[in-house]
């Protein structure tokens, strides 16, 4: 396993432990997500907001390539948020969704993020 991964794997590890004060051994203040400039504490509110959404929110590596400074993921999820999740009235029930996720890093740290999230399969469950 090569450093970036065994960093990375810490990273996932400190998400599903909800070890927030841990976040910035993992995320450069400089972070962005999307094209947007978030920071790392715009990164944690996002998080936050995220573990709110959906209290039972585990983040689960189902592909992992490490090209450094880059890392590529497709995460799996398999939750139940307890409102709307992206604008789905999902209301308290199960849904499965992958995220396909693009990390840039420098000094150890994540300073880039592109990420796409599978909203059609969350639209096809609660239809």
């Amino acid at each position: 396993m090569s450093e970036l991964e065994t960093r990375y794997r810490g990273y996932i590890a400190c998400l599903n432990a909800r070890e927030w004060d841990r976040l910035g051994e993992f995320v450069d203040e400089r972070a962005s997500h999307n094209g947007a400039a978030f920071g790392l504490a715009g990164y944690r509110a996002m998080l936050l907001a995220d573990v709110a959404a959906i209290p039972d929110l585990v983040f689960t590596i189902d592909l992992l390539l490490v090209d450094p400074p880059h890392v590529a993921a497709r995460l799996h999820f398999d939750c139940t948020p307890v409102g709307a999740l992206f604008g789905l009235p999902v209301n308290g029930r199960r849904v499965q969704f992958s995220e396909n996720v693009f990390y840039r890093f420098e000094a150890g740290k994540i300073v880039e993020v592109r990420s796409v999230i599978d909203t059609a399969a969350i639209a096809a469950q609660i239809a």
